[in-house]
Order: C-alpha cells, then structure tokens, then sequence
C-alpha cells in the first residue's frame, strides 16, 4: 500500500538530491582564477587594471547598462544607490519599496536617514503594484525601488511612466534577476540605478558581493566617489571630495565573479527553459500554480521557482503542512520570507525607537496597522523551489511533480496531521545546503 512519506512511506523524490547540482557551483577554472588573485599579491582593488574594475566593465556590459561599480554586499548596493540620488539629504525623504520582499530593500532606506512606504504587491507575482505606487507618491517621495522578486521582472512600462511622471528617480533591486530581461533588454539599468546581489544563494555568487549599474555619466562619477570613501580610484594621495565609507568589493571575490560570470549566460538560458517546462507541468495538477506569464518578460534569470498554493484543491490542508508533506517527499521546497514586511517585528514602533534616529521615527507611519491584501495574499499562497534545481535535467522536475500529485492523490492521510504537526522553519534558506 503506497503511504505519504510523512507517515512512514517510500519518498517519491529521494533520487532529487543526486539530480540537482549543489549549490553553490564551481568548477577548475574558478579555483585558479582565485589562486591567480591571490598569488597577484594585490588583493584590494586600488590600482588600474584590477579584477573589480574588469568585473564592473563586463557585469555591465552583459546586463545592458554603461557602468558598473561592484560593493561589498547586495545591502551595501542598494545603499550606495540611494545615497548617490541623493535620498536622506533632506528631513523626511520617502522610498516607496515592496510590502514583500528581502527586509534589506527597505532597511537600507532607513539607513541613509530616510522613509520607507510600503506598496502592495501583484498577488500573482509578488512584485510591486504600480497602482499602489501611484496612490503613495507626495512632494516627499525621492524614489520608488522595484524588486524583481525570484527573478520575475516587475513592470517596467508602467514603473518608468509614473517615475518620469512625477520626476522621481526609480531603483531597480534585481539581487534575484541576473540574467533576467523585459522587452529583451537585460534588467538593472532599465530604471536610473540598479542593484544586484552577489551573496553564497545568488545566481552569480562570490559569498558576498554586489554591484550597482547605470547608464548615467553622472550618477556613475558619484556612485564611484562615495564607494571610495570620497577618494578617486587611480589619483595618488589621500584627498577625500566627500565624506563617505567604504564599499569597496576585494580582489579575491572579483576574480571568483568573473570566472563565474562566463558561465552564467549558459545557466540563466537552461533555468529559463526548464522554468516553463516546470511551470506548464505544475499547473496540470491543479494543487499549484506558477505565477502569471507576461509576453513583455522575454528572459527570466531565477532565483526562485514561485508556486502559489492552491489549498482548496487539496480539502483545505493549510501550506504549512503541504509543505512538510512535499519536503519529505524530497523536494526543497518552502517559503522566501515569509509574512510582509510591515508585520516584521523590525517595524513595531517599540523596536524602530531602537534602531532609528528619533527624529526619523516621528515621521515614519505606523507600519502595525498596515493590511495590503495583494502582500498578504501572496504570502498566504507563496511556495519557492531553489533556482538550482532548475539546472538538473527533466527527470528531477517530473520528480517535483510526481511528489505534489502523490500527495494530492493521498491528501486525506494529512487530516490526521493537521492539529498535531509541528511546523518546521519553512524559509527557503534550509534547502540550499541539502542540495
């Protein structure tokens, strides 16, 4: 008799972990372009011709954008963009940013001194609403950043027409998008400034990293005198234009990316091709669904695979337990940050007083009583598989399947489960070490 494997049951996805590459990738190449750097003996980027400087000069150019300036991390990224527009120069700049995304889209807002909005997201996409957007702009609003959440492109047409409209400069934060295009055109420096994120889970990974893209001459110049803590990259002596830290990315890391980055083209092609596989497999069983295609979204570069759970197809088994049902299947399945934003406890007013300047906090709303039904529907619904996955052949994505139609066909063994099972930490973070 076949049995779930939650109760004692044959896994029907055990072979998956020998299918999907673990994660994070590396190969021959990878390890001398790093001894390469470290036997240089110049492992900070402060001299022409470095490996940070190449690395920005061919991100840059595969992403479609004039300029890159590489970082320290994906928070510092996103700093670095803010700062150079200028956000927090004035008392009471506001950012509007997602109500669902990584906290780092909205703390660094916070950070450079300044307010960040929420806006409602797509619950079909998990991306910034566009009407939301519009609804919250004011004479205080510097900029609107827009994430494009598990490497789904936000919409770009509409987020570029409200920005020009209302002469506020718009951010694109694609940690989860290398590779990803709308209209063909590479996003990043679609919007003013774009940020990306280099951390171990990333598509393009060096541990940690990031780097901030533009098509502009000016922002460039500014973005790069501040990642130098006001210096010029390549003038001798110590004269500082600006106040301002470091961001700076090391030798050793830049080397990593750029071995790295030559094979990134060929693995955003293969994830982008066996995502619409899984996706049109996915949905045929009725108990999921992939989030909405758009025709304007010509390439996705993934970071997650995005489920929405459809827990009336399954007599009303809450995702919590689907989940754990699925993961002992052998799939890595679980969710990406769980609740929005405003429910963090980051937000509550006695925690902002702890972290943020008095006089900030007593401009900022109160997030507490904020309930956006588009974030709070997709995190009610939200399911994510890893992006590697996406790189093992199609006998492991006809396994993921194969284990949500066991689980569907058996559904009534998990009622007994309901009231007893205790739920395990179902962030995404777990799998990227198991695989």
């Amino acid at each position: 008799m076949v049995k779930l494997a939650i109760n004692g049951g044959e896994p029907v996805a055990k072979d998956l972990v020998n299918l999907v590459p673990r994660w994070p990738v590396f190969d021959e190449d990878d390890v001398r372009a790093v001894v390469e750097a470290i036997r240089g003996g110049r492992w900070c980027r402060l001299y022409q011709g470095s490996y940070a400087e190449r690395f920005e000069a061919e991100f840059a150019k595969y992403h479609d954008a004039k300029y890159g300036i590489a970082v320290a991390n994906g928070t510092v990224s996103l700093e670095l963009a803010l700062k150079t527009i200028g956000v927090g120069l004035n008392l009471g700049d506001e950012v509007i940013v997602p109500a669902y995304t990584f906290i780092a889209t909205a703390s660094a807002v916070t950070e450079v001194g300044a307010i960040p909005m929420f806006a409602d997201v797509d619950p079909q996409t998990g991306n910034i609403d566009p009407r939301s957007v519009e609804k919250l702009i004011n004479e205080r609003t510097r900029a609107i950043i827009a994430v494009h959440f598990g490497g789904y492109p936000a919409d770009m047409d509409e987020l570029t027409r409200i920005a020009k409209r209302h002469g506020v400069y718009l951010i694109e934060d694609a940690a989860h998008a290398h590779g990803s295009e709308w209209r063909g055109r590479k996003v990043g420096a679609i919007g003013d400034m774009g940020s990306f994120s280099f951390q171990e889970s990333k598509s393009l990974t060096a541990g940690e990293g990031g780097i901030v893209l533009t098509n502009s001459d000016e922002l460039a110049d500014r973005a790069r005198l501040i990642h130098n803590i006001g210096r010029v990259i390549g003038q001798p002596g110590y004269i500082h234009y600006i106040l301002s830290s470091n961001y700076r990315l090391s030798e050793i890391q830049a080397a990593l990316l750029l071995s790295r980055l030559r094979k990134l083209p060929s693995e955003v092609k293969v994830k982008h091709e066996n995502g619409k596989l899984l996706a049109d497999m996915i949905k045929r069983t009725g108990v999921v669904e992939p989030t909405r295609p758009d025709d304007r979204v010509t390439t996705r570069g993934y970071y997650y695979f995005v489920m929405l759970y459809r827990q009336e197809e399954l007599n009303g088994i809450p995702k919590e337990v689907f989940i754990e049902a699925l993961r002992a299947e052998g799939v890595p399945v679980g969710v990406s940050y769980g609740p929005p934003l405003y429910r963090q406890p980051a937000f509550k007013r006695e925690n902002l007083a702890k972290s943020v300047p008095r006089y900030i906090l007593e401009r900022m709303p109160n997030y507490e009583e904020l309930n956006l039904p588009g974030a709070e529907e997709f995190a009610r619904r939200e399911l994510v598989l890893p992006h590697h996955l996406l790189l093992a052949p199609r006998e492991a994505l006809e396994l993921v399947v194969a284990a949500i139609e066991k689980i569907k066909e058996h559904a009534d063994e998990l009622q007994p489960l309901v009231s007893k099972l205790k739920v395990s930490d179902t962030t995404i973070d777990v799998t990227y070490h198991r695989m």
